[in-house]
């Protein structure tokens, strides 16, 4: 494609996309709404996936030793807990180190300090590797001999893995979706500018223009609506992620809940509302020109 081709492509879709202001507007609106919608939800299955990750890091199984056991026994037990499948690590606590966390953990109260170690027993903290299994390795370590309970999250896990499973596929799903009715919006826009055009674009053909030259001025013009509704979307994204988290952050019943920084997240979403908006402009382009190229 040679310089001035370019500049004369470009000139041409813009014209069409400004003459025909109320239908760009409504394409560009309808876009930057479906856009939102499905940066919002991959930006939660994002942060239940992360919430999900740290979870597995610091997720502790606590099982506990025998009191008949002697304390050289039930160092013996760790290599048999190590050797359960999807054990990440295994470490020991004594009586008396679990005592002193104990206390740590409740400083103001004076009752708790004078407790005797001898009342508790030594225990095991375990992790694994993948906390969808988290349930079998519970099971398997109860059947160690030595070992007389176990502690486990497992209705916490599994709460975080159904938000995770659920976010994944309900933002799959309406990716899916709206992907196609932005590109039918948006193709129904152009065919409505196509049409008034129609006696133009049969004169093109009759005077020996290529399909080609006569599709480039719809696929720019696809393409800005396309990439303008990016931007906007980008930025009504940020601003939307910036007060929810804030709102997070803000509030004492959701402290356990992390949402990352959107600096983190701003590369990956500008990339993808780019490259969607485009696809979204350029598609509904080529399907509304199709028609009329085929005449």
């Amino acid at each position: 494609m040679r310089k001035h081709d370019f500049v004369y492509f470009f000139r041409e879709g813009l014209s069409n996309m400004f003459s025909h202001g109320f239908m760009s507007f409504a394409a560009v609106g309808i876009t930057v709404a479906c856009l939102l919608i499905m940066g919002t939800f991959t930006l939660v299955a994002v942060n239940a996936d992360s919430l999900l990750s740290d979870l597995e890091q610091e997720n502790e199984i606590l099982a506990y030793v025998d009191d008949s056991y002697t304390r050289a026994q039930a160092r013996a037990l760790q290599s048999k807990i190590e050797a359960v499948p999807n054990v990440a690590s295994v470490t020991f606590i004594t009586k008396e180190e679990a005592m002193e966390e104990f206390k740590a953990q409740y400083p103001d109260e004076e009752v708790f300090q004078d407790l005797d170690p001898a009342i508790l027993e030594d225990r095991y903290a375990i992790k694994v590797t993948d906390l969808k299994r988290q349930s079998q390795t519970v099971e398997q370590v109860e059947k160690i001999e030595g070992i007389s309970g176990i502690n486990a999250y497992e209705e916490i896990a599994g709460g975080f893995i159904t938000v995770r499973n659920v976010a994944t596929v309900v933002c799959v799903t309406l990716i899916a979706i709206l992907f196609v009715v932005s590109v039918f919006i948006i193709s129904n826009t152009i065919k409505l500018t196509t049409f008034d055009r129609r006696e133009e674009i049969a004169i093109m053909r009759m005077v020996g223009a290529t399909n080609g030259f006569i599709r480039w001025p719809f696929v720019y013009e696809g393409f800005m609506i396309g990439l303008l509704s990016a931007v906007i979307s980008f930025f009504l994204q940020w601003g939307l992620y910036a007060a929810v988290a804030r709102g997070v952050d803000n509030n004492d019943a959701l402290q356990l809940i992390r949402v990352l920084p959107f600096e983190q997240l701003w590369v990956p979403v500008a990339v993808t509302f780019g490259v969607a908006g485009i696809l979204i402009g350029v598609g509904g382009s080529l399907s509304a020109i199709r028609r009329f190229l085929q005449v």
